[in-house]
């Protein structure tokens, strides 16, 4: 009876401990590419040069002895590459996304023992691990017509994947479910995620994998690429919170994923910030239909990842160099509904292009501290957690209230965002750093008449007017955010 009991609690404690959406509503993400973080022996000066496509030591033992650099700038969770074992070439496996063996781990990476030590570190700090899982595939070093599929493993049998056929018509659904990524040589091989065999194989890996690593939540790979219907089991047993990858520019399409798992990254806002803040030019009502479609069509906005570059995008620096239009960019994807993302290397202002050339080696800029956008960051995560907890007390929460547009025009927005008392006022321009000083009127803050707000960057303080209205000055085209100074006291915000 004693060893049936011990039998049952790894599965028993992976249900006391998991975390569910709700819990990571309030989450920061910081994602990290494994293999380019941190190495086992700490090196600062190990040599991976930008674009190269290959292993450059990067650990999970390195990830672990990093976290006060993580937690510094106030993330509270990590978003960590695929874990499992990869095909053979280099230039394929370092990140993680051609899998040949689920069952077996990812050694370059490190160990069984290595991983559940990150855990257990992170949770010792309340900090979340999610890890990134790929049902949507295999992978082969080989030519398309010539896959072994034996060398697949639990999925060793041709029988388990669609036929051979490559996506060319991105708009075609059925397609890009049952297509395969890749190309003719070094194909990704397409799961049939509608066999109830190949359901049951990844629902018992992805219970079994949470359990035996205490993870916190999942980011689903490609998750566009498979039917809609895969995902309630697959959430189910993985028992935590699931944020699937649905890269599309729609957002009513990206959206309806959010009907059969707890999250989506929020690729549709991705594309329209993107395209506004890096250019001066650029009219902000792309960006605002993107912000009211994905209110009024999304599930849950708060579950929303949000993020301005990731490991497969460009660098946002990559664009423009201009420090003002990255913190805009910074500003409005912390602050909104969601939760926010920062890939690994924003912080230090890399500027890698497309993909492999953002995919830089975090070591090599030695963990800089007092870089300008680390503080930066920290600022944000800041603010964030003030709004959070100050709201705590009111019935509608920081977290679950939606930001409301209540300014615009071609080049600056201002959003609101939290319950009446407790609101984050939060203004954000395209103009850049040459803009100069200029002052804003806003008619209708959100704010009751009356109350004294400050803006969090500078500490100034100000009065809303009678009818609710607010006058604020931008300065060198950077991001304003204001809030209620009666709530600061005994914040040790703004000297309060």
């Amino acid at each position: 009876m004693f060893l049936r009991i011990l039998c049952f609690l790894p599965l028993f404690f992976s249900i006391i401990l998991a975390a569910t959406a709700t819990q990571w509503r309030s989450r920061s993400i910081y994602q990290i590419l494994t293999d380019r973080f941190a190495r086992t022996d700490g090196s600062t000066t190990a040599p991976c040069e930008p674009g190269y496509e290959g292993f450059c030591g990067g650990t999970w033992y390195g990830i672990s002895q990093k976290l006060d650099y993580i937690q510094g700038m106030g993330f509270d969770a990590i978003w960590i590459s695929p874990v499992v074992e990869q095909v053979s070439n280099p230039t394929r496996a370092y990140h993680g996304y051609c899998a040949k063996n689920i069952y077996s781990l990812n050694e370059n990476f490190g160990s069984a023992e290595d991983l559940k030590s990150l855990s257990m570190a992170l949770h010792a700090r309340d900090m979340y691990l999610m890890v990134d899982v790929v049902p949507n595939h295999m992978a082969f070093d080989g030519n398309a017509t010539d896959v072994d599929y034996s060398t697949f493993h639990p999925f060793n049998d041709r029988s388990f994947f669609h036929n051979v056929c490559f996506i060319t018509d991105w708009t075609n659904v059925t397609q890009i479910q049952q297509c395969w990524l890749g190309g003719e040589v070094n194909p990704l091989p397409d799961l049939n995620t509608t066999s109830p065999k190949v359901r049951t194989e990844w629902n018992t890996w992805i219970r079994s994998l949470v359990a035996n690593y205490s993870i916190d939540g999942i980011r689903v790979d490609t998750a566009q690429n498979i039917e809609q219907s895969f995902f309630p089991d697959f959430s189910k047993a993985a028992g935590v919170f699931a944020l699937g990858e649905v890269a599309s520019y729609y957002t009513q399409y990206a959206c309806n994923y959010q009907s059969f798992m707890d999250g989506i990254l929020g690729y549709p806002a991705y594309y329209t910030s993107v395209w506004f803040f890096n250019n001066t030019q650029a009219l902000s009502y792309n960006m605002l239909y993107d912000f009211l479609n994905t209110s009024s069509l999304c599930r849950d906005t708060s579950l929303v990842g949000e993020f301005m570059e990731n490991h497969d995008k460009p660098r946002f620096p990559s664009y423009t160099s201009d420090m003002s239009l990255v913190k805009n960019n910074l500003a409005y994807i912390m602050l909104k509904d969601g939760i926010p993302i920062v890939y690994q290397g924003q912080e230090q202002h890399l500027n890698g292009g497309t993909d492999p050339f953002n995919r830089e080696a975090i070591w090599l800029s030695g963990y800089n501290t007092d870089a300008e956008l680390y503080k930066f960051i920290k600022q944000l995560n800041a603010i964030r957690k003030l709004a959070i907890s100050k709201a705590s007390s009111i019935v509608t929460s920081f977290l679950t209230s939606k930001a409301t547009v209540v300014y615009y025009d071609a080049h600056n927005v201002a959003f609101s965002k939290g319950p009446a008392g407790a609101r984050v006022l939060t203004v954000i321009n395209n103009n850049g750093a040459k803009a100069g000083n200029y002052t804003l009127s806003i008619p209708r803050s959100g704010y009751t008449p009356r109350t004294e707000v400050v803006e969090l960057f500078t500490c100034t303080r100000m009065t809303i007017g009678r009818s609710g209205n607010l006058a604020v000055t931008v300065v060198e085209g950077k991001p304003v955010v204001m809030y209620s100074y009666s709530l600061l006291r005994g914040t040790g915000w703004c000297g309060s």
